[in-house]
């Protein structure tokens, strides 16, 4: 049976298990939080995103999930800077166009903002003259930075990205830092 690892990727560790960065850099891995052998990402989250990340023993396994062309949703908590028009948040969920194409339509919506989160090290610099918002975003393709990229495309620059679900996984109450064992099914 292929085993799962459910994880919560705190800000600022990188997704994968050695640093291949420059000599003596001393940057945070999964290895400093995952001490399970033979276990690789189902995907990424860059180094100033937060949260679900899907590993896996089975490289089959590991295509299904991470690849495009299996449809996997992947939501994510998104805290934006300035108020979002319902146009920006129509032509998130048509596809807008970025510099390497068109993206899928994504499933936009602008919620309230989350009591239950984490308090992020270091902190999201705001400024006090303009406001934000939070939206809930589910893409389907997975390039790129692509819904930083989306937001600042509508002109809604993104301060903080939080990924709370791959397929049929989610993140539920894991802390920062934390692990879990899951299903195969995501179920």
């Amino acid at each position: 049976m292929n085993r799962v690892i459910l994880f919560n990727k705190p800000y600022g560790v990188l997704s994968q298990f050695t640093d291949k960065g420059t000599e003596g850099s001393a940057r945070l891995t999964l290895s400093g939080f995952i001490d399970q052998p033979g276990f690789y990402p189902a995907g990424r989250l860059d180094k100033d995103s937060e949260g679900l990340m899907v590993l896996t023993d089975n490289g089959a396994l590991q295509a299904r999930i991470a690849h495009p062309k299996y449809k996997r949703a992947k939501t994510y908590l998104v805290q934006v800077e300035g108020v979002p028009s319902e146009e920006a948040l129509e032509a998130l969920r048509k596809g807008v166009d970025l510099k390497d194409g068109r993206t899928k339509p994504a499933d936009v919506q602008q919620v309230a903002p989350p009591d239950h989160l984490w308090e992020r090290d270091p902190p999201v610099r705001f400024r006090k003259t303009v406001p934000d918002a939070w939206l809930k975003i589910a893409i389907r393709e997975g390039r790129n930075r692509q819904v930083r990229r989306m937001s600042a495309h509508v002109g809604l620059p993104t301060l903080r990205l939080i990924r709370t679900g791959v397929g049929d996984w989610r993140l539920n109450d894991l802390a920062p830092g934390a692990w879990r064992w899951a299903s195969e099914t995501g179920a």
